[in-house]
């Protein structure tokens, strides 16, 4: 094979006096290092010809010779080798690399990130934006059926395609989590789960209080509590598409919905977003608590609560934590005032004095 590939160099090579060079130089070149000066992805199209790749490829800055590239590859007796894709190559690749990389079909593996609680819909806003899926969702998967995760795809790939990987995650997922569930937890199957692991991701601070939140949520369904969720008082008013810009207020928590647990009794119809595995084995294994209330603390999480006059007490901090909050903003804001009026007198100025020196 060696010898080979040195006889088609040495045939192939006599040519090299006609672009500027001796045989010796125009290897050397094919071998040595490259001008890329640092990684880069390059898409080859289906369909093109040997030339048409070097020229895409000088283009993009990857080699500096289309003539040098094609006699390599010809050379090698790679021409008829090198397959379509996106591919990355890294800095300073030497003309020989970058066609062993072609000729490989290792193409560049992109990756999404799926962040958790996100509605179906939204996730599909993120496919369409993902650099590289082709093809259209014809229809939004319900939500609670696409497990978030990070995906790896292919330039190419399809969108329905992802989706389809997310649902089935979702249901590997699902299926082992339920198998290792407590089994006093009073949810009834698998899409309970999921609808009570939903309103858990969108209530929880951070993942560690996630156990905590639905133990509260559990212990309001074992005693025939409402569990007066605000997550699910907003998707009642927003229908999940949309941000609410502002708080809700007492008239939306009166919105008719079967979303809404400050109206209906038990869970919602459906899930409210798609929740992690975080949330999902919070509520099929919660921790073990006496707690039926929680409340924001200000700093991220939520205190906990087993009565309603302890309730009172953590509400009663919140609500400081929020005037000071308040006090504070709307201090800034005036203080972002007061300077815009300040400059804007010293621009009314600096435009009389430029008035007066033209006159």
């Amino acid at each position: 094979m060696r010898n080979r590939i040195i006889v088609y160099f040495l045939l192939l090579f006599i040519g090299a006096s006609f672009i500027g060079g001796s045989v010796f130089t125009t290897y050397t070149e094919f071998v040595s290092e490259g001008i890329l000066k640092e990684r880069k992805e390059v898409l080859i199209p289906k369909g093109a010809s040997l030339k048409q790749v070097a020229l895409l490829l000088k283009k993009e800055g990857v080699i500096s010779s289309p003539s040098i590239f094609l006699i390599g590859v010809r050379a090698s007796g790679n021409a008829g080798q090198i397959k379509a894709g996106e591919y990355s190559f890294p800095a300073h690749s030497s003309p020989k690399m970058v066609m062993t990389i072609l000729v490989s079909g290792e193409t560049y593996i992109r990756r999404l990130v799926i962040p958790e609680g996100l509605t179906s819909e939204q996730i599909v806003e993120l496919l369409d934006k993902a650099k590289g899926l082709k093809g259209v969702v014809t229809s939004i998967p319900l939500n609670g059926t696409l497990l978030p995760d990070t995906y790896h795809y292919s330039w190419g790939d399809t969108k329905e395609g992802l989706l389809l990987r997310m649902q089935r995650a979702m249901d590997r997922t699902l299926a082992s989590l339920w198998e290792k569930r407590d089994k006093s937890v009073p949810l009834s199957d698998p899409k309970e789960a999921v609808i009570l692991a939903s309103i858990v991701e969108k209530e929880a601070g951070h993942h560690k209080e996630m156990p905590l939140i639905a133990s509260a949520f559990i212990n309001r369904l074992n005693k025939g509590m409402k569990l007066q969720s605000d997550p699910t008082a907003l998707y009642a008013v927003t229908d999940g598409k949309y941000n609410l810009k502002r708080s809700l207020t007492y008239q939306d928590l009166k919105v008719k919905s079967p979303y809404n647990t400050y109206v209906i009794t038990g869970l919602p119809r459906g899930a409210i977003a798609n929740p992690g595995r975080k949330s999902l084995s919070a509520v099929l294994n919660p921790a073990k608590t006496n707690y039926i209330y929680f409340v924001a603390d200000g700093t991220g999480g939520h205190s906990f609560a087993a009565t309603y006059q302890e309730h009172q007490k953590n509400v009663a901090a919140w609500r400081v934590i929020q005037k000071k909050y308040r006090k504070k903003i709307k201090e800034e804001q005036e203080e972002t005032s007061l300077e815009k009026a300040e400059t804007q007198v010293k621009m009314n100025a600096l435009g009389s004095n430029v008035t007066e020196v033209s006159e």
